[in-house]
């Protein structure tokens, strides 16, 4: 079976032994750029965007309270590109995540408001809702064979449909104060009185570790076997580069209310996912699956089981999208999730994605994702309308989607 690249640094033994060893920095660190070219691509884009729009704002896109309000407004896309890129790796598309998560979203209202649920309750009920809807239209893909365009062309309109009959046309709210703190509430504050929010400094500190502790245990991991590695003042650089992108993102934060619960729970999903992709099997078939589907059957991957628990998966994080922008609202509307789709498979694509499969890393789709949001949120601040905004992003991914395409054939070639 042909290897599947992921996304993450490809390495690759070296046959000729001892000669690697004479090979200079430059070629090391053009194979480590090559194997990386997406990713490492969409992050300088990012720090460019925000380099950009912080001058073109007069320093208020890295404001605490305006980089709060980025994290907050873009959190259900970037669960839904979560899901997203998954369900592109396995070599599909699923157009109904926008109105999935408008269908949950109005179904815990009415629980919720209506019916006195209490919300713990409603919300696990909401997520069995999306793995029921995720798993009857991996069904259809999976088992019958229906190409996934078509079943989740359908789902958008049935459940766009659902959410209108379920609100009757009209919003619902107010949700109770515990569930509005899933999008809009703050951990809270521990320790001494001081400038900052003393448990996020904790956590970033935590995560500045974990960080760092995980490129060393590569690195180590790259040496014993062989495999190509950044030279120490390199990896030294990149480890610093790290480190310091985590403690401004950290100090911004602590200098307002802290780090806001949705982020915790993003950061949890990525570790999760980024964790499921890399090292369990179920990960390794998706991409298997995405790569070569005959291969992959021939080798003993379930194609179809993969592919339906990926819709299963979906729609569960579909719901929690869904919950999460209801929660930002405080009510079920019949227009919530409109261009959710779009915006969690630009998101993907734009991070490092392929649309032929086998290609892409739960990372690169919040990459993508954060380009998306501070695109918007920056152009918001300086004026520029909507009309504007569409077509800048729509570029945007046309230009992500065609450096991939230019790429491929430059590495076939």
């Amino acid at each position: 079976m042909d290897m599947v690249k992921t996304g993450a640094a490809e390495s690759r033994p070296d046959p000729g032994g001892p000669a690697s060893r004479s090979r200079g920095t430059g070629e090391i660190l053009r194979q480590a750029v090559r194997s990386n070219v997406r990713q490492y691509g969409m992050l300088v884009a990012l720090a460019l965007i925000v380099v950009l729009f912080q001058i073109w704002t007069n320093g208020i896109l890295l404001k605490p309270l305006n980089v709060t309000n980025l994290v907050q407004q873009n959190s259900y896309i970037l669960i839904l590109a979560i899901g997203m890129v998954i369900v592109i790796i396995t070599g599909h598309i699923d157009l109904s995540v926008g109105s999935l998560a408008a269908f949950v979203g109005a179904a815990a209202a009415v629980m919720m408001v209506k019916h006195s649920v209490p919300w713990p309750v409603a919300l696990v009920a909401s997520l069995l809702v999306g793995a029921a809807i995720g798993a009857w239209q991996g069904f259809w893909i999976a088992y019958v064979g229906i190409p996934s365009f078509i079943v989740t062309l359908a789902g958008m309109l049935l459940f766009r449909g659902g959410t209108q009959i379920l609100l009757q046309g009209q919003s619902i709210a107010p949700f109770p104060k515990g569930f509005q703190q899933i999008s809009t509430g703050f951990l809270p504050e521990v320790g001494p009185n001081t400038d900052y929010h003393n448990l996020t400094l904790l956590i970033g500190l935590a995560v500045a570790v974990l960080a760092v502790w995980q490129e060393v245990r590569d690195r180590r991991l790259a040496v014993r076997y062989g495999f190509d590695s950044l030279p120490t003042g390199w990896f030294l650089a990149k480890c610093g580069a790290i480190t310091a992108g985590i403690a401004v993102f950290t100090l911004l934060l602590a200098s307002y209310h802290g780090f806001p619960v949705v982020l915790l729970m993003l950061g949890a999903l990525l570790i999760a996912y980024g964790y499921v992709m890399r090292t369990t099997v179920v990960g390794r078939h998706a991409y298997a699956v995405g790569g070569n589907q005959a291969a992959a059957r021939l080798s003993g991957v379930k194609s179809r089981r993969v592919v339906f628990l990926v819709f299963v998966n979906m729609g569960i994080l579909s719901a929690l999208g869904g919950l999460v922008y209801a929660a930002r609202l405080n009510a079920g509307t019949p227009n919530a999730g409109i261009n959710f789709e779009l915006e969690a498979i630009a998101a993907a694509f734009i991070g490092g994605a392929s649309a032929s499969g086998g290609v892409g890393t739960v990372l690169g789709a919040l990459i993508g994702g954060l380009v998306l949001g501070v695109l918007n949120n920056g152009m918001s601040l300086v004026g520029i309308g909507t009309d504007y905004q569409q077509v800048i992003k729509g570029l945007v991914l046309l230009a992500a989607v065609g450096f991939d395409v230019w790429n491929k054939r430059r590495v076939g070639s």
